[in-house]
């Protein structure tokens, strides 16, 4: 096995996509054959507000905000996001996004995790 790994992340399949037509994501993990990281693409459509949010037992992640706006709920808190803001979630705070008017694309970098994943999907009720 080379010492690297190049792929194109418009290239993955986008499998979020077959869940809901305003959701683009693209899971890199299994195409870079690392132990250690991972790295998603995700665009959410103008508007959209994710019915679900998600926790890992002990996979942190950062966010990356490449275009548009939005907020995301952190547990009960809301915070807006803007292009280039960077986020860093500990892996037991649950987190959903809401895109903004011109939609929400970002990239996500993962930590170690177990093989077979350590994501919860949850409900999430938003207030406001």
């Amino acid at each position: 096995m080379p010492d690297y790994t190049l792929t194109n992340l418009k290239r993955i399949e986008d499998t979020a996509g077959a869940r809901s037509a305003d959701v683009e994501g693209r899971f890199a993990r299994r195409h870079l054959d690392s132990r250690e990281l991972g790295v998603s693409y995700f665009r959410y459509a103008p508007g959209f507000r994710s019915p679900v949010g998600h926790r890992h037992g002990h996979q942190e992640e950062v966010y990356v905000i490449l275009s548009g706006s939005g907020r995301v709920k952190l547990d009960d808190e809301l915070r807006d996001l803007g292009p280039w803001d960077i986020l860093r979630v500990a892996p037991e705070v649950v987190r959903a996004f809401e895109a903004g008017p011109e939609g929400l694309e970002m990239i996500i970098a993962g930590s170690a995790r177990p093989e077979e994943g350590d994501g919860e999907m949850l409900e999430v009720q938003w207030t406001t």
